[in-house]
């Protein structure tokens, strides 16, 4: 810690450490030196388990309540609002109440949020290359709720909070929870037999690998001092440019070893017909537009503030994934 640095410069309060996003964010801080608080309805014991990192302050609390975001983030110069509530149970409701608590807190604390971002708050007439300020005009019921948080956001830094938002394209890594990845193209903890794609033949993909993310988001945290009040950067993350490249390394990974797998289709058609019955199939549906057309992000902005943009070989962070999720031996 440098002379002119306090002790809160490098506290943060993570909001979701128990998540994908926010567990890495938490995990990443503390290899930096920071100190790291997380609020969590569990025991401390049940976080810290389902964290798996050491070092970690546990407060219990609920999000939902502004005066148990608030004492968690007294003396905090960052929160971390990483939190969604699981299976999309009642997202259009908890979204913006839970952000609020967030903003409540990081308004008296003149605190920093960072919150990870998507391209939901996109319409068809940014694409299919989405700018840092490009129009927010989205066609989804989700996108709508996207561009009301960074509004809420923006607004809180006219009354003393400051806010980073990063913008990243579909998360997978060995701990990013519910993906994608995890729950569409591969099974979990099972040798991968068979692969399926999503994407409509020759339509772009835009993804993002969750550590790579991390390290952006702490990267921007400790040169925030020079970012304006409200920032908003889009990752460039992995392009796959004809909708194949990720399945077919998964293909070449799990060859090497000793796996072979074949690529199917990904069946739309089933899930069309559970939707109405399953909140998190029905969100996917909703946002089926990713696969059937490519929108891809800038990372002009991004470039400009750190230089560079922290970035794994795809088939290094494919098999990262891969072995987190169980899906590949555990010596070889």
């Amino acid at each position: 810690m440098s002379l002119t640095e306090t002790a809160r410069d490098k506290t943060a309060l993570v909001l979701g450490a128990t998540g994908g996003i926010g567990g890495e964010v938490a995990r990443q801080l503390l290899a930096a030196g920071w100190q790291v608080r997380a609020l969590t309805r569990r025991t401390a014991t049940e976080a810290a388990r389902a964290n798996a990192a050491e070092g970690i302050q546990w407060i219990q609390g609920e999000v939902m309540q502004a005066g148990d975001v608030a004492k968690a983030a007294r003396g905090v110069a960052v929160i971390v609002h990483a939190v969604n509530p699981p299976g999309y149970r009642n997202w259009a409701g908890t979204v913006l109440p839970m952000l609020d608590s967030t903003l409540a807190a990081a308004t008296a604390e003149k605190a920093t949020v960072v919150l990870p971002g998507t391209v939901y708050n996109f319409g068809p007439d940014a694409f299919p290359l989405i700018q840092d300020d490009s129009p927010q005009h989205p066609v989804t019921r989700k996108g709508a709720i996207r561009v009301e948080l960074e509004e809420r956001l923006r607004d809180a830094t006219t009354r003393g909070a400051r806010a980073i938002v990063v913008r990243a394209g579909d998360f997978f890594g060995p701990r990013a929870g519910s993906s994608w990845f995890s729950q569409g193209l591969v099974v979990p903890g099972k040798p991968v037999s068979t692969i399926r794609s999503p994407a409509r033949r020759g339509v772009g993909h835009q993804w993002a690998y969750l550590p790579d993310v991390a390290r952006t988001m702490l990267a921007l945290l400790e040169r925030r001092d020079t970012l304006p009040p409200f920032c908003r950067v889009n990752m460039a993350g992995y392009w796959d440019n004809d909708g194949t490249a990720m399945v077919t390394t998964i293909q070449r990974v799990v060859a090497r070893h000793g796996q072979a797998a074949a690529i199917k289709p990904f069946p739309w058609w089933m899930m069309r017909l559970i939707a109405p019955f399953q909140p998190t199939i029905r969100e996917l549906m909703e946002m089926r537009y990713l696969w059937q057309r490519p929108v891809r992000m800038a990372n002009d902005g991004l470039l400009g503030s750190l230089g560079h943009e922290p970035h794994t070989p795809l088939e290094d962070a494919v098999e990262a994934t891969l072995r987190g999720l169980g899906c590949l031996p555990a010596t070889s």
